[in-house]
């Protein structure tokens, strides 16, 4: 389906973006289903291992399994996450342009410049949420100095614990008051760089490039993209509560240790939660990336003479948007 490329209203954009995931879902599924694929892959191993090393009763070993799992994890999710967004964005991309899309060849399309994507979420992520990890980083080693609060009274520290009780409440008031600024900079930063990738994958833009581009093209479109992140993360808590209620409470009953194969069908569970989600909000931002270049940039004309074969034939993201096809 080739979107019509005309200035649309924020309803009109998620309409394109719900029809566009309903009739492309194999393969929006698909090029999420790798990244959620991967992380199934190493919790289940993880879980395996550690109902291995309980059997053993090996505790230290069951602790730095938890630590490297979660570091494994989370690079993991990094990496598949970065490339699956960049394929999601060529894959819209195409569709958007009335050009055929597979799985296969949307990660063919992006692999050779992966390290490009990869470091411009870096960058962004950096920019985005180095104040909130200064914030928590700050308040996290205030309150490991602070950790005989928590102690037991004793006749002879009382004054002292008073005090230190009163320190603590205030030290926790400031950390309260800095998580504000930093959530609001998060949220102002992270529209700022929404349509970074897209123009990167699109354009061919490096990565300084694409956050610059981001930030001219997406000005006066920012309030309609947190609408659609707003609508991407309701919905994404929706699923959650629907499929992870259940285990929250046999969590409870089982005294908040879930036996192996129930904690393995938690995460088979998730996996179908973050194939099903994880396009949408990409989806969405490409849709974006090119209502912003049709307000801004007359796009929707360019694209029209090009394809009457008036327009210059070697235009700097042609050969970006076609993928090396």
């Amino acid at each position: 389906m080739a979107v019509p490329l005309r200035p649309s209203t924020l309803g009109e954009i998620l309409d394109r973006t719900a029809q566009l995931y309903r009739e492309n879902f194999v393969l929006f599924a698909g090029i999420a289903a790798v990244y959620a694929g991967l992380l199934l892959g190493l919790n289940l191993a993880e879980i395996g291992l550690d109902s291995a090393l309980a059997g053993l009763h090996m505790v230290r070993a069951e602790r730095l399994l938890a630590a490297v799992s979660i570091l494994l994890s989370v690079l993991a999710a990094f990496i598949s996450a970065g490339l699956a967004i960049a394929a999601n964005n060529r894959a819209v991309g195409w569709l958007s342009l009335g050009r055929a899309a597979t799985i296969r060849d949307a990660y063919a399309a992006i692999l050779p410049r992966a390290g490009r994507y990869l470091w411009l979420l870096t960058a962004t992520a950096f920019v985005v949420w180095t104040p909130m990890a200064l914030v928590y980083g700050g308040y996290l080693g205030f309150a490991l100095s602070y950790a005989h609060v928590v102690q037991p009274f004793t006749a002879g520290n009382v004054p002292a614990r008073v005090g230190s009780m009163a320190g603590f409440a205030i030290g926790t008031g400031i950390f309260l008051l800095l998580v504000i600024p930093a959530a609001i900079w998060a949220a102002m930063m992270t529209l700022r760089y929404a349509l970074a990738v897209p123009a990167c994958v699109m354009e061919g833009l490096k990565a300084r490039e694409a956050m610059r581009r981001s930030a001219e093209l997406g000005r006066g479109a920012r309030g309609r993209i947190f609408m659609l992140g707003l609508l991407a993360v309701a919905i994404q808590m929706g699923l959650v509560l629907l499929t992870q209620s259940a285990f929250v409470v046999l969590q409870v009953q089982h005294h908040g240790v879930l036996p192996a194969w129930l904690r393995a069908v938690q995460q088979v569970m998730a996996f179908f939660t973050n194939t099903f989600v994880g396009p949408i909000y990409a989806t969405g931002l490409t849709l974006f990336y090119f209502d912003q270049r049709v307000r801004k940039e007359g796009y929707d004309i360019e694209r029209l003479m090009e394809a009457a074969g008036l327009g210059a034939a070697a235009l700097p993201e042609a050969q970006a948007t076609d993928g090396g096809r």
